[in-house]
């Protein structure tokens, strides 16, 4: 009877260990869909991010003093990636994210994906091409040259130019000179608005970025059906200014459609880092 009872202890074992390992490498099936959000959490270097806090100025590796009155940019195209090479590209026309500073409830992009456990996420820092010269039946919502950012000056479409601002950065710094903007109130502001995708018969300056996260280090995604996995990356907008390219505020207050804003691109390939994640 011993004998018996070992041998049934040890087959509920068994399918005890069946079952967690089931649990934990799931069958990849791309019609098994989950929820999955990434959080774009902003900072500043080691600080905090805020709008237009002038009493607690930043300062950048230049030893300029800034403050900060907006922060939009665009997140698209977003995929997600196994460890033994399982690939899933979201639907693009659920993959287009406006993420704004100053609305909180705007950090996460929502999705879902296959359940599955993941360990490589990436996504388009701005909006591809393909997209860009659609229909405009076809780039509704965040997309919507008229709508996109809000009525407030976020608008993130440049009418001259027919195409988006994939990153808006925008505030203010006394390093900048008097006769840069000219601006009334005395404001000494700086805008820096990096767009671009090129083009196909007069190519031209493409800061389209893909920007790619390793998860295995502070924690792989595990998407299941009860519940919704959040990768938690931090957006240190400081790197703007202290990335790969030192850039000035005084030397450039105002970087738009100009070959400059390729070395501005460049550092926003810097600006994403995996905190953890939430399973």
């Amino acid at each position: 009877m011993k004998k018996l009872l070992s041998i049934i202890s040890l087959a509920a074992a068994l399918l005890i260990s069946c079952s967690k390992e089931n649990e934990t490498t799931p069958t990849f099936d791309e019609k098994n869909l989950a929820p999955f959000s990434i959080e774009f959490d902003n900072i500043v270097g080691e600080r905090t991010f805020s709008i237009n806090n002038t009493a607690s100025l930043y300062t950048n590796a230049a030893g300029e003093k800034f403050s900060i009155s907006r922060l939009q940019y665009f997140i698209s195209n977003i995929k997600v990636a196994t460890a033994d090479g399982k690939t899933y590209a979201v639907p693009q026309e659920k993959s287009y994210f406006l993420i704004n500073g100053a609305d909180k409830t705007t950090r996460f992009a929502k999705v879902e994906v296959p359940v599955a456990d993941y360990t490589k996420i990436s996504f388009t820092l701005g909006v591809d091409s393909l997209r860009s010269t659609m229909d405009l039946s076809k780039r509704t919502g965040v997309l919507d040259p008229a709508t996109g950012g809000g009525h407030d000056g976020g608008g993130m479409y440049w009418g001259w130019n027919s195409g988006y601002i994939f990153f808006k950065f925008e505030g203010n710094s006394n390093a900048i000179s008097d006769d840069v903007n000219g601006d009334p109130t005395g404001k000494k502001q700086f805008k820096y608005h990096i767009g671009g995708f090129g083009g196909y018969s007069a190519p031209t300056i493409n800061n389209i970025k893909t920007i790619t996260v390793d998860l295995t280090t502070a924690g792989i995604a595990k998407v299941r059906k009860d519940r919704q996995s959040n990768v938690h990356l931090f957006v240190d907008v400081m790197k703007v200014f202290n990335g790969k390219n030192t850039v000035s505020l005084a030397a450039n207050p105002n970087v738009m459609f100009s070959r400059y804003s390729t070395k501005v691109a460049a550092n926003l390939t810097e600006i994403f880092k995996h905190d953890h994640t939430e399973n």
